[in-house]
């Protein structure tokens, strides 16, 4: 039940109402003028206020504007006469929770202050959320102290208050999305809608609904009209990422979105106009694919107005051991294990690994040495055995049919076409993941694009224009077609 403050000049009411609604169970207070109220406003921690209108003095409207400056979600419920209607619709659009007239049903009233009790209630709980998740996500909580993170923190607090869109880019893993809502919650939209768009876990006919939405009958299945993410993020930031795997045609149809903040829903002719900050992020060298074709320019320089590099892991090493002591205090907490603490064997292991999967990789690993971990020491044993340095390769490997394609990047042998595939390949993150893709064929004889994408944690759209690359420039071939297509070593379809 809440507190509920009573204003009335009239002590008869006042009795009457205290007693109605201490029979409900609320705590009530009672002020018989309105600077009287406004003291205990001040002083007490209210739940809703019901004020009479008419009053010597200080009148119902007067009360009303001076408690929204004390708490402006605290609900103000106005009683009034029949010949003070008007007064009331003017202090509901003054901000009044909801007005009563005189003489009222007792069930009435008690409905009520019932809403406007647990009204003020989920405003608070909204703005605690809120408090929290400002919190988590403003820049100081991001783990991380070396040079490369302390350079993305110092962007973050110049970019955050403006408008500008912004351009992050980094591999999988290593965190853009985090970074995406650290700049909204440290701006001035942080009050508004966080709304975020994986580009690439869509096919182009369903994203273009996603992001702009769609009319009834716009096509097969579209029973209602359905807002997009972009009228959904409106007043607060749209964050799309892998934004590199937007077809051609939708990339014209976002340039005009940014641009102008106008658009057409799917099968619309209405016009919209909203007010949005877009971030993007992609795992992919954008410039790269500006020059191959596979991205507009001019889309390109409209997203790049800032652009933040995250480095991958293995350049911020000295990080390691903050984001596992972070990943251990976590784990522990969610699974209910006393404290726990990393070997110096365990650490030295983490902080030799080259994490190609980056901390998103770290924090799988942590999580899983604190449920298999038999003691409160995570030792090197503990850690996955992938972890360890690979064997040298052999040119007599072990049967590969002992070896399953769904163990992903662990379970692969380094590849002997590795020196020849560095000079093909252009340098990146994308050859680190085409040369992941190789000691995967040495190790099962061949790659196929489902394989390549959930070794890689990529879209089979982009690990099918990674492995083309690769066919082009001679590094493997091409046997089949469609799906069942598989990606071998040149030497491999010779002798087949």
């Amino acid at each position: 039940m809440g507190n509920i403050l009573i204003i009335d000049d009239e002590k008869n009411y006042l009795v009457i109402l205290e007693d109605l609604l201490s029979e409900e169970g609320h705590r009530v207070l009672t002020a018989e003028s309105g600077p009287e109220g406004l003291e205990l406003v001040k002083n007490n921690d209210l739940d809703a206020v019901i004020t009479d209108m008419k009053m010597p003095g200080m009148d119902g409207l007067q009360v009303l504007e001076e408690v929204r400056a004390v708490d402006a979600d605290l609900p103000v419920i106005m009683m009034t006469a029949y010949g003070t209607v008007e007064k009331a619709v003017e202090a509901m659009k003054k901000g009044a929770f909801h007005y009563i007239l005189k003489p009222f049903e007792n069930e009435e009233l008690k409905v009520l202050v019932q809403k406007a009790v647990e009204h003020h209630l989920i405003v608070r709980q909204n703005r605690q959320m809120r408090g929290i998740l400002e919190e988590r996500h403003h820049f100081h909580n991001i783990v991380g102290k070396s040079p490369p993170m302390q350079k993305v923190y110092d962007l973050i607090r110049k970019v955050a208050p403006t408008k500008a869109t912004v351009l992050i880019t980094g591999e999988s893993g290593t965190g853009k999305e985090l970074i995406a809502r650290a700049i909204h919650f440290n701006s001035p939209r942080k009050a508004g809608p966080f709304i975020s768009v994986n580009c690439g876990a869509l096919p182009e006919n369903l994203l273009e609904s996603e992001l702009f939405g769609h009319e009834r009958g716009a096509f097969t299945g579209a029973v209602g009209l359905r807002k997009g993410r972009f009228e959904l993020a409106h007043g607060g930031t749209l964050f799309l990422d892998e934004i590199s795997e937007m077809s051609p045609p939708l990339q014209v149809k976002l340039l005009r979105a940014l641009q102008e903040m106008r658009f057409e829903r799917v099968g619309g002719t209405e016009t919209l106009h909203v007010d949005v900050r877009v971030l993007a992020a992609s795992n992919r060298n954008l410039k790269e694919e500006v020059a191959a074709g596979r991205f507009r320019s001019d889309l390109f320089f409209r997203l790049n107005v800032v652009h933040i590099l995250l480095p991958p892991l293995r350049e911020r090493t000295g990080d390691i051991p903050l984001l596992a002591a972070y990943f251990l205090r976590k784990y522990q907490k969610q699974t209910g294990r006393e404290e726990m603490s990393i070997r110096p064997d365990a650490l030295r292991v983490l902080l030799d690994y080259p994490w190609p999967g980056n901390v998103r990789e770290l924090e799988n690993v942590i999580e899983r040495a604190v449920i298999l971990c038999p003691g409160q020491e995570i030792t090197a044993d503990d850690l996955p055995s992938e972890l360890l340095r690979p064997a040298p390769f052999s040119p007599a490997p072990e049967p590969a049919a002992a070896v399953s394609p769904d163990r992903g990047p662990e379970f692969v042998q380094e590849s002997p076409y590795r020196a020849q595939a560095q000079r093909l390949l252009p340098p990146g993150p994308q050859r680190m993941r085409q040369l992941r893709a190789l000691d995967f064929i040495s190790s099962h004889g061949y790659i196929t694009n489902r394989d390549y994408a959930r070794l890689n944690e990529l879209s089979e759209r982009q690990a099918l224009r990674e492995l083309t690359e690769m066919v082009d420039r001679g590094v493997v071939l091409r046997v089949g077609k469609g799906r069942a297509c598989q990606y071998v070593f040149p030497d491999q379809a010779r002798t087949s």
